[in-house]
């Protein structure tokens, strides 16, 4: 059957595929919308499986927070290259996800990937989106934070975003402080709020290397222990948020600073996303 300029183009408004593809859809589908559409979609799957060993270096970070900030999300969706991180259709892609992701909180990537997107899910839309751009795409972190104050950072570049929740607000207005600190995050990149949250396992390493280097220089065995032990304190400095020396005044710590702001205010948790 003859398919007219009219039809090809009422299929790209309903699926946003290139002008050719829809075209040559509808003629493999012989006029069939609905079969045409599956087509597209068949074509985005192939396209997502061809490039699934593509790298995903480039793309944009997305945050939600709730109108009392109570509640906040971050998501990352890659793409292969700054050029399609641009655009408008990934950047709506994201926008979407993040959309989703902070209206039902799904529990893990996965989750968020089996959510209605309209009459398909979000997994299903990533692929129908990897079809027209031509490009693999993924989601590629995902985190929801609740607490007194969830604050949002995203840097410059858009592709390294962070959350930082703040306790014992006590009333005060701490959306400032929670930007420095979130700022601070992505920043410095501290391990975990304070040396408390430092997994046992990276304690172990840095007290092993502590005793190495301690026995590289020359020092009696029977100081060792001591020596790891005081560099395992530096690491905890410099490595962890509290503890950080502040970067916009090195003068004082990220605690300090806070107990500034608001007697008492401090850091609950923080996630750190980042892309590349």
């Amino acid at each position: 059957m003859a398919i007219t300029a009219k039809d090809v183009n009422k299929l790209r408004q309903m699926t946003g595929a290139g002008m050719m593809d829809c075209k040559k859809a509808l003629v493999e589908a012989e006029g069939d919308f609905d079969k045409a559409v599956e087509l597209l979609r068949k074509k985005g799957q192939k396209v997502s499986a061809k490039r699934a060993d593509r790298e995903t270096t480039e793309g944009v970070v997305v945050t939600r927070t709730n109108d009392d900030n109570t509640k906040g999300i971050a998501i990352a969706l890659t793409c292969e290259t700054d050029f399609v991180a641009k655009n408008e259709d990934f950047v709506a892609l994201a926008n979407l996800a993040a959309d989703l992701a902070f209206e039902h909180s799904p529990a893990d990537t996965d989750a968020l990937k089996a959510l209605s997107a309209g009459e398909i899910t979000l997994g299903e839309k990533i692929v129908e989106t990897t079809g027209k751009i031509g490009e693999k795409i993924e989601i590629s972190s995902y985190v929801v934070l609740e607490g007194e104050a969830v604050v949002p950072y995203i840097h410059s570049n858009g592709k390294l975003g962070v959350l930082v929740v703040l306790k014992n607000v006590n009333g005060a207005s701490v959306e400032d402080a929670g930007k420095d600190v979130a700022m601070q995050i992505a920043a410095m990149n501290p391990v975990a709020v304070d040396k408390d949250g430092v997994d046992s396992a990276i304690v172990e390493k840095e007290i092993e290397i502590g005793k190495e280097q301690a026995r590289q220089e020359g020092k009696p065995e029977q100081i060792i222990d001591k020596i790891a032990q005081g560099k395992l304190q530096k690491f905890f400095k410099e490595n962890t948020l509290l503890s950080q020396a502040f970067v916009k005044d090195n003068s004082q710590s990220i605690q300090q600073y806070l107990d500034s702001v608001s007697k008492g205010l401090t850091v609950a948790d923080f996630k750190r996303i980042t892309i590349g």
